[in-house]
């Protein structure tokens, strides 16, 4: 095998660079070439060998192409840029996993946070929309953020 590579890769590995444009390529060919010729040496007995391994390089490089064109064509990065970045799907699930979280709460609790922390209203507002005394609305912010920091390091999404 040593007498083999020596004689004939160098020679093949051009061959086979032409065929495929891609050293990377070619050298996979003539390492497969030259594999084939170890398992088979049968074929290399009586007859040159040069051209019987320039046959075996040339199959090898037919079968690669008609592998890659059964296959669906391979496509570049464009494909990945249309994915939204990660942050962005990181602030997504976090929102889920937020709303989730806010699902678990009272109903009372829950009124409050949306009126105040969602919809912006001061506490006289959401005191007048929700018909609670303005001490209610504060009472009630104060123990539903601490019940939807329970529930989000329970997500392990609290700091």
């Amino acid at each position: 095998m040593r007498a083999l590579y020596a004689e004939h890769a160098g020679p093949l590995f051009g061959y086979a660079l032409r065929l495929t444009g891609d050293r990377q390529r070619a050298e996979d060919i003539v390492q497969e070439t030259l594999l084939r010729a170890w398992r088979h040496p049968e074929a290399l007995g009586g007859a040159p060998v040069r051209p019987w391994l320039f046959t075996v390089a040339r199959n090898l490089v037919v079968d690669a192409a008609r592998a890659r064109k059964a296959r669906p064509p391979e496509v570049g990065d464009a494909a990945l840029q249309a994915v939204a970045a990660a942050d962005e799907i990181d602030r997504a699930l976090q929102s889920w996993a937020v709303a989730d979280a806010i699902g678990t709460l009272s109903l009372d609790h829950r009124a409050v946070l949306i009126e105040t922390y969602f919809r912006g209203h001061t506490v006289a507002e959401a005191a007048r929309r929700l018909g609670v005394p303005e001490g209610t609305v504060k009472s009630r912010t104060y123990y539903a953020l601490r019940a939807l920091r329970l529930a989000l390091e329970e997500r392990g999404l609290a700091p």
